[in-house]
């Protein structure tokens, strides 16, 4: 939330954000995933779309579903999921939002097996380098948008 308050001219909803950002890993309940105590069936890449799948059921509006969905590294584009031949729907999940962004940027600084951790900028961008493609540039994006360089 300290981005949000840096940056009025964004006009960030923050009530959403702090909504939103609670729900944005629902869907890992449906993942096996069991170094993180979590024993579904989906693979891990897919607790976003499983999230939104849960929310949407469950009459949410439309917005926090994106958010659920759109925060996997650092969004995916749909050359991501096809050449990568990843478990996803065949369409771009890249956030478009100020508030899918902001998530999507906010959750690289946390991990699931270090709660009490947040990691540097530099650890974030390892964590994401390995995925290739333009995941780390959109990253850096983000990263320009909400702590730009002084």
């Amino acid at each position: 939330m300290q981005i949000a308050s840096l940056h009025p001219e964004l006009h960030i909803d923050v009530d959403f954000v702090e909504q939103a950002a609670m729900l944005h890993d629902i869907g890992i309940i449906r993942v096996d995933a069991s170094g993180i105590e979590c024993h579904g069936t989906e693979p891990y890449i897919r607790h976003g779309v499983c999230g939104a799948e849960m929310l949407r059921s469950e009459g949410l509006p439309e917005r926090f579903a994106r958010v659920c969905e759109r925060h996997t590294g650092a969004g995916l584009t749909l050359d991501d999921i096809v050449s990568q031949d990843l478990p996803l729907p065949h369409h771009d999940l890249q956030p478009e939002t100020i508030e899918e962004k902001l998530i999507c940027y906010a959750d690289k600084f946390y991990s699931k097996t270090h709660l009490d951790r947040e990691k540097t900028i530099e650890q974030a961008e390892r964590s994401l380098a390995k995925f290739g493609g333009d995941t780390l540039a959109r990253f850096r994006m983000m990263k320009e948008l909400f702590e730009p360089e002084k």
